[in-house]
């Protein structure tokens, strides 16, 4: 029988998510890969069950995480029932939809037949009654905004949600979006953006949008698809995901240029006792604009990896100089 550690909160930093009441961990764990089908349950939970005794609470899924689309969530139904069994209170599961989910004209995008058809499968597959946030994982340009979000706050009405949020919305979406839903008496509880040294388009105009509507953020993908770890130092390995068919990072993208900027930032992280993995999650979360970072894990030890990142969040001038100069000639940012 599992026990969690009795120290689990005493390392984690715990952040307000804009202006509720609900503090999110520093880091949160991702299931968006790992958690699907090729993955045994034996692995699964012993991430799971390592990510709780150091301090991660939040549980960051969406309908199509996998593979095969849902099996994550299935994976963390597993362990709700069983490792986590008792211990639901302490625990923040999110979940989103929007993406391709099922065949035909409802499967996807953010009509109110897609997410409330989307959200009461999550719930099946997850063995709950409610989850603590629900995501419309994309803007849908062709269906009124009003509709999107009238489904999140029904959500939040039939109590199947505590608290509504947006992934991949702009700025000025972000902003119509959470207008919506205050006047229907629902705030918007947080934005799920991606955003690392590599990828900075929340810096035009979001994270401001953000800290005027008082509502938090989590930053997905910040080690920009691994690339901002030591995987990558040598160019492109076999195996990887730019090796590899990804969608999200080919082996072009990763020139001698990038590969020797690289370099530098990891000698960086050198210098401030941190690997460049952890220096680039303490870089997102700099400053405390960002509630918190969504990190991935394929073990235990990579997970144990990036959660050192939280020990050394703070940064000096010079350094935070050093990676604007070599990120900006990379050609990304």
């Amino acid at each position: 029988m599992y026990l969690p550690s009795a120290d689990r909160y005493d390392a984690m930093p715990y952040r307000r998510t804009g202006r509720s009441g609900l503090l999110l961990p520093a880091l949160s764990l991702g299931l968006w890969h790992n958690f699907g089908g090729d993955r045994t349950p034996e692995s699964q939970g012993a991430i799971l069950r390592r990510a709780f005794d150091l301090g991660i609470t939040h549980f960051d899924l969406a309908n199509n995480y996998g593979p095969p689309p849902g099996s994550a969530e299935t994976a963390m139904g597993r362990a709700l029932k069983t490792d986590f069994a008792g211990l639901r209170d302490e625990i923040v599961i999110s979940t989103k939809a929007g993406y391709h989910m099922w065949d035909g004209p409802y499967g996807e995008w953010g009509s109110r037949k897609n997410l409330r058809s989307s959200l009461d499968q999550s719930l099946n597959r997850l063995g709950l009654d409610y989850v603590d946030i629900f995501y419309s994982h994309r803007f849908d340009p062709d269906t009124p905004l009003e509709e999107t979000m009238g489904a999140l706050d029904t959500a939040v009405r039939q109590g199947k949600a505590l608290y509504a949020g947006v992934s991949n919305y702009s700025a000025e979406q972000t902003r119509e979006a959470a207008r919506i839903l205050n006047e229907l008496g629902t705030p918007l509880l947080i934005h799920q953006p991606r955003y690392s040294m590599l990828d900075r388009w929340v810096e035009d105009g979001l994270l401001d949008a953000l800290d005027e509507l008082g509502t938090g953020s989590i930053a997905y993908s910040p080690l920009e698809q691994g690339i901002l770890s030591d995987r990558y130092l040598n160019g492109v390995p076999e195996g990887s995901r730019a090796a590899g068919s990804s969608p999200f990072l080919s082996a072009e993208a990763v020139t001698p240029d990038l590969v020797t900027r690289l370099g530098a930032l990891n000698e960086l992280a050198r210098e401030r006792g941190q690997s460049l993995a952890q220096m680039a999650l303490a870089w997102v979360l700099r400053g405390g604009r960002v509630t918190s970072a969504v990190v991935g894990a394929s073990s235990v030890a990579q997970l144990e990896n990036s959660v050192e990142a939280v020990r050394g969040l703070e940064f000096g001038d010079e350094e935070l100089a050093r990676i604007e100069e070599l990120v900006k000639g990379t050609g990304r940012v």
